[in-house]
């Protein structure tokens, strides 16, 4: 069944209620790689419950709505998607607990053509569900390799990556990644087995399980945190990537950056094997 694109753009994902805790934020923290550095205080704040705080990209696992796309009545091939691109607003810094609803949405759907996939874009808000303060605001694209050519939207154009700086980049930080990291992650509600099973992994055609591309993000999001912010996370209100290549867990992120005032450019490579994994990034530093 092709995708219906009248159906898809109005299709009912459930809002999603989350009573978030400490431990959860804690977790996630240790996720992307928190604590590497057991005498540095300013990752220990996002670990330890003594005056703990959130590291920002925690957003993005947030009132997650799940795998819906695995639903037959969204007409999505589901084995072939693939995560394009994501991106975060935070409105105000994260809470480390507290009830919390997530409302998500498809915003568009670009019918690419049969033999180039579709490319759909997701919205998620995050809000306080007892005062209905919005939290954060959460976008990402899915490539969908397997439902091009299905008619009835847009072939384009869609919106274009942030340009990188022809420059040097001003900086670059490297966050190593533990073997377990993303057997660490996964436990902040991201289960696909890709992560996880060897079987699996080499059944998609990777030699192990590899890293979930929002741990890397989170991994970047570190960095940014660390080396531009001085572990201050309420200054880093916005941060967009495109994902270009996996990780693998053990492997070290390079975060190479361009500043110009509050705005940020970024990549980020693997060292060991000198690939882009992450392209395309923009953030905002406040103050």
């Amino acid at each position: 069944m092709p995708i219906d694109y009248d159906k898809l753009l109005n299709y009912p994902i459930p809002a999603v209620e989350q009573d978030l805790s400490m431990r959860d934020s804690m977790l996630y923290a240790l996720g992307v790689g928190v604590g590497a550095d057991p005498m540095d205080t300013g990752q220990l704040q996002f670990a330890y419950e003594d005056g703990l705080k959130a590291m920002p990209s925690m957003a993005v696992v947030l009132c997650h709505p799940g795998f819906w796309v695995k639903n037959p009545d969204t007409g999505i091939d589901w084995v072939k998607v693939l995560h394009g691109e994501q991106s975060m607003v935070l409105h105000r810094p994260l809470p480390t607990r507290g009830k919390l609803i997530g409302k998500s949405r498809v915003t568009e759907i670009y019918d690419k053509g049969a033999d180039k996939g579709a490319l759909m874009y997701q919205e998620r808000t995050v809000s306080d569900a007892e005062t209905g303060e919005k939290i954060c605001t959460l976008t990402a694209s899915t490539f969908c390799r397997g439902d091009g050519g299905f008619g009835g939207g847009p072939s384009g154009p869609s919106p274009k990556p942030h340009a990188l700086p022809g420059r040097d980049p001003d900086g670059a930080i490297d966050m190593p990644t533990l073997a377990q990291a993303a057997l660490i992650y996964r436990l902040s509600g991201d289960y696909n087995p890709l992560h996880a099973d060897p079987a699996v992994a080499t059944k998609a055609g990777f030699e192990r399980p590899i890293l979930h591309g929002l741990c890397t993000f989170g991994v970047a999001c570190h960095a940014l945190v660390k080396a531009l912010c001085d572990y201050q996370p309420e200054r880093l209100v916005r941060q967009d990537v495109r994902f270009s290549a996996p990780v693998y867990p053990g492997e070290t992120i390079r975060v190479e950056y361009w500043r110009d005032g509050g705005q940020v450019s970024y990549r980020a490579k693997v060292v060991e094997r000198d690939v882009v994994v992450l392209n395309n990034g923009y953030a905002e530093i406040a103050g």
